[in-house]
């Protein structure tokens, strides 16, 4: 266990690295003709997919011996697609970006909107679920887990 913790401080961005197969993955669909046509479409021009191969490589140097270069790339080449895919965020200046959530935010809602909503499907449905009156059928969607 020691030895596990003292890998986990000298390497503290490990999390950023993906599974190596990922990598692989990204850059077949870069590669394919039905991701060049979307390049092309979205930006214009063919995107370079030669970075994914690097990070193949770095992620397979990494895993399999440690070696700390391919690492520090690996970890580099994933900061940097990170800061690309949120800098319109970081450069967004028309909403204001706030530290904790509005003083009413969760506010009863207006008595018109209760009512006009108080026969829909979700209403009815949390209203059977709070009272315990849901079927077998029922509970076996409520409690299935979909990722969209």
């Amino acid at each position: 266990m020691p030895e596990e913790e003292s890998i986990k401080k000298s390497h503290p961005d490990e999390f950023l690295i993906r599974p190596c197969h990922l990598y692989k993955e990204e850059f077949h669909e870069c590669e394919r003709p039905k991701g060049r046509f979307h390049q092309y479409f979205i930006y214009g021009d063919y995107l370079d997919c030669n970075q994914w191969q690097k990070d193949i490589k770095n992620c397979n140097l990494w895993k399999e011996s440690g070696d700390e270069q391919a690492y520090e790339e690996l970890i580099a080449s994933e900061r940097k697609r990170r800061f690309e895919r949120l800098k319109p965020h970081y450069q967004n200046d028309v909403w204001k970006k706030r530290d904790k959530p509005p003083e009413n935010w969760n506010a009863p809602l207006p008595e018109w909107f209760e009512e006009r909503n108080k026969n829909s499907y979700l209403a009815i449905k949390a209203r059977d679920i709070r009272n315990g009156t849901v079927d077998d059928f029922d509970m076996k969607i409520y409690n299935a887990c979909s990722i969209l």
